[in-house]
């Protein structure tokens, strides 16, 4: 009698939309149904506010509420994907531990990287950690932003191996495999020989997988015909790159094999 009378109150305190807290610490002391009943009720809480939701957020969490935390975690990611929030958006989706939003999340990072040629929340990508784990294109996202990170340390030899892991790994999403391969080009130019002939040769497997797939567009389409121009463009270029390199890498490996 005394439990479905704190669960009566505890509901009635629910309803109010500043009491509400209060209904918790009620729902509480209920050993028998408290807790599915503030289960039920926790799902129920309009979520207006950011400050809302990490209330409710905080309660699940001090009461090891897994499926409600989950919950929470997915739908602020939600709210901060429809406001162009991806950083937030993706601590969400990794607090949520949910695999599937995490790439949608990254698919956008990475979208936005080709049409703007820069990372939004570097603070986040570089500090991923074991998280990046949660989903193959999220650990391709991190790993293509340290790729840029060693690059800029000039780090070479790294960034090359790095670059052709993520291509071989076949973590890499197809559509970005020719931003991986252009990527490449300044390497292929250098100086000093950085691919080896036997990475040389996988990148120019990688061109040709990818080239021998790409269906051919006719039609009175202006700006489809650009495109492919420019397409065909890297294509040679990148041909012409990868030739000239494998030639002074062999040369090389030749020398050091006769010295």
């Amino acid at each position: 009698m005394r439990e479905f009378l704190l669960l009566e109150y505890a509901s009635g305190l629910f309803a109010h939309p500043s009491l509400w807290q209060l209904g918790v610490d009620y729902f509480d002391y209920c050993p028998e149904l408290g807790r599915v009943s503030l289960e039920l009720h926790i799902e129920r809480i309009p979520l207006n506010t950011e400050q809302k939701a990490l209330k409710v957020l905080r309660i699940c969490e001090q009461r090891q509420m897994t499926e409600q935390v989950r919950s929470i975690c997915k739908i602020l990611a939600m709210k901060a994907v429809r406001n162009n929030r991806l950083g937030s958006a993706l601590s969400w989706s990794i607090r949520a531990k949910d695999a599937a939003f995490a790439t949608l999340v990254s698919d956008r990072f990475l979208r936005d990287y080709c049409e703007r040629g820069c990372f939004s929340d570097l603070d986040l990508i570089d500090n991923l950690g074991p998280a990046m784990m949660l989903s193959d294109r999220l650990t391709f996202l991190g790993k293509y932003r340290e790729f840029h990170r060693v690059y800029g340390e000039k780090r070479f030899a790294d960034a090359a191996s790095l670059l052709l892991s993520l291509m071989t790994s076949q973590i890499a999403p197809r559509s970005f495999w020719m931003t991986l391969l252009t990527d490449a080009l300044p390497l292929l130019e250098q100086k000093q020989v950085i691919f080896s002939a036997e990475q040389t040769y996988e990148l120019m497997q990688c061109l040709e997988d990818l080239t021998s797939g790409r269906p051919v567009h006719r039609g009175p389409d202006t700006q489809q015909c650009q495109d492919d121009d420019i397409e065909t463009t890297k294509v040679e270029m990148l041909r012409l790159a990868l030739a000239r390199n494998l030639a002074r890498a062999i040369v090389r490996e030749g020398s050091l094999e006769g010295s």
